[in-house]
């Protein structure tokens, strides 16, 4: 019943790992074209071991798929073949993470990955009329000294990332051993973010905000168990970048009708919803809305509430972010 709506409905999506697109046919592809061996023999059988106890199990299968991403050509035809599925969600707006230390020690350079996720944002910006922005994540379990080593080698490609985030894996990795790596990454004038409460506790999310500086919360899932962290979230309008196919994947949730979001959005939390790496989640971005819609019996004023979030949530200017939300608002009102 909500399809059409959730489908329409423009919105940004926020919290998406590139590398995490990579479907089972391209890398296949991609690993031919480049002579690097991957261990499945058809996509089939790689979809079959897509199923993960928790993150660092899905991370091990992760990184192997990033191998084969190698050429500027290849970020680029990655990236081209994501945007155009979130086009087709109804996406107006998109923030794409990448993680360079998942390719620099590969040899493949910094102004490869950037110059070719970054054509295909202006390729997608003329022809689609897709705004981006492109956020640089830190791998928390790599050390802060290679973290600070990354910022060095990105800070010449500052015209193309507006931001910096935290992502991999949570557990003994909290927010507090990269403070200096943020506290270099505002001084250079980009944007923080970072993941937190995914499978940490609700203490990493404090830790981000207090010690980060960040601007917004991705996943942010157990910020629940706090109830006066709820309320500084809500109070302040700090934004969570939820992904809930992706924290049922990851079992971070057991069952998507005790997922959070709807708490957070009943307390006044600027929650958004958003697909994280769906080539391996078997879910872009309408399909996240209508997952959570069903599971949480979502009204339609729901799925209005959360797209207006993912527009207050982005890193836009005011005026675009006010021209999009205005949009929204007509959209819901001729779907009435």
């Amino acid at each position: 019943m909500y399809d059409e709506l959730i489908r329409g409905i423009p919105k940004a999506e926020l919290h998406l790992h590139i590398e995490g697109t990579l479907e089972p046919e391209m890398m296949l592809a991609l690993g031919a074209r480049n002579g690097v061996a991957v261990p499945f023999h058809d996509p089939a059988e790689a979809r079959a071991a897509y199923t993960f106890n928790d993150l660092a199990h899905f991370l091990e299968l992760y990184y192997e798929g990033v191998a084969v991403l190698c050429t500027e050509r290849d970020f680029r035809e990655l990236t081209a073949a994501y945007l155009a599925r979130v086009h087709a969600d109804g996406a107006r707006h998109v923030e794409i993470f990448f993680d360079p230390q998942s390719h620099l020690p590969r040899g493949v350079p910094m102004g490869d990955v950037v110059g070719g996720i970054g054509a295909a944002l202006a390729d997608a910006h003329r022809d689609l009329g897709l705004s981006s922005h492109l956020i640089l994540c830190f791998l928390r379990d790599e050390s802060p000294a290679s973290a600070m080593a990354t910022l060095d080698e990105a800070l010449p490609y500052r015209d193309a990332i507006v931001g910096v985030g935290l992502d991999s894996n949570e557990v003994g990795h909290p927010p507090r051993d990269f403070a200096d790596v943020f506290a270099r990454a505002r001084d250079a004038g980009l944007m923080c973010v970072a993941h937190a409460g995914e499978e940490g506790p609700a203490s990493y999310v404090t830790e981000a905000l207090d010690l980060l500086h960040v601007r917004r919360i991705d996943h942010g899932v157990r910020a629940i168990d706090e109830p006066a962290l709820v309320q500084r979230l809500a109070r302040e309008r700090i934004p969570l970048t939820m992904c809930p196919m992706s924290n049922l994947e990851l079992q971070v949730t057991p069952d998507l009708s005790q997922h959070p979001l709807k708490r957070f959005l009943d307390a006044g939390v600027v929650a958004t919803v958003n697909s994280d790496d769906p080539a391996y989640f078997d879910g872009y971005l309408a399909d996240n809305y209508i997952a959570i819609q069903r599971a949480l019996d979502l009204t339609a004023a729901d799925i209005v509430t959360l797209a207006k979030n993912s527009i207050e949530a982005s890193l836009l200017p005011d005026e675009q972010r006010q021209e999009l939300s205005t949009e929204i608002d007509a959209f819901a009102a001729a779907h009435a």
